[in-house]
């Protein structure tokens, strides 16, 4: 798409008031230096990339306006609802959608088990989808840093594109460090009573350390990264998860994985995951 395509697409968004003021603001096409490669600039507000347009279209059901209510994100986007819903979706591919949100310490083995749990429920027929920490910053979650604020808006992203998933059928696995109880909680918040399954790693930071397979602390240790989890920021465990999982040993054994995979699916068996609503 090149870059007129973008701005006439871009003109029939609204910016989030997250970004920029509390008004509405639309791309200033008027000014030539308004357009570049990167992204778009916002009438002499920073420039983000088109990711930042907030949302005005999801899926039903679970996110859509509770029963006799409309929903409406301002006067001029209102809720279009679908004929199809998540009842329909699950029934379909006959599997109850939800989100299982693994949260530990870097080196935990967080994306180890989020792998081992969807090799398993693979072999048991069932659709899941694996949204990891690394991988979202490749794409979806590129434009962002570490600094404290994009950190958070990392994992709000990740919870919302979680919750589409969830919506469709889809059992989401999203595998983060996602330190802090209130940001966890905020996507717990978005999806319906049950179907955010939080799992614990609880590893203890020296075992971690010990680990070590980025050599990212190593290098937190010799000051050259910053505000890194553990070390110079801290982690909240969660106090009230669905799962705990002590994961002491070699976190790449098979054994090892497919025993605590296990452990996660027979929790979405027995809460009845994995059959149709």
């Amino acid at each position: 798409m090149d870059v007129a395509a973008v701005a006439r697409c871009a003109g029939r968004c609204y910016v989030s008031p997250a970004f920029g003021e509390s008004r509405n603001l639309r791309p200033s096409l008027s000014d030539s230096r308004s357009l570049e490669p990167a992204g778009l600039k916002f009438r002499g507000k920073s420039q983000r990339r088109l990711s930042f347009f907030r949302r005005i279209m999801a899926t039903d059901e679970s996110i859509s306006a509770r029963p006799g209510e409309t929903q409406q994100i301002n006067g001029n986007v209102v809720w279009h609802a679908c004929p199809i819903t998540k009842s329909d979706r699950q029934e379909l591919i006959k599997q109850k959608g939800c989100v299982i949100w693994i949260t530990g310490l870097s080196g935990s083995g967080k994306s180890s088990l989020a792998c081992a749990l969807s090799r398993a429920l693979y072999n048991r027929g069932k659709l899941s989808y694996i949204l990891d920490g690394d991988n979202v910053r490749h794409g979806l979650n590129s434009d962002l840093s570490f600094k404290a604020e994009d950190r958070a808006e990392n994992i709000r992203r990740v919870g919302e594109v979680a919750r589409l998933f969830a919506d469709a059928g889809i059992i989401c696995i999203a595998s983060l460090i996602s330190p802090y109880r209130k940001e966890r909680a905020a996507c717990r918040a978005l999806l319906p009573l049950g179907d955010f399954i939080e799992v614990f790693m609880d590893v203890p930071l020296h075992v971690c350390e010990a680990r070590d397979p980025k050599g990212l602390y190593k290098r937190a240790r010799a000051g050259e990264i910053k505000g890194f989890t553990g070390i110079d920021d801290p982690y909240e465990p969660p106090l009230d998860c669905e799962i705990v999982i002590q994961n002491n040993r070699d976190e790449n054994s098979s054994s090892s994985l497919s025993e605590m995979a296990e452990i996660v699916v027979t929790y979405l068996d027995q809460n009845g995951y994995l059959k149709p609503s």
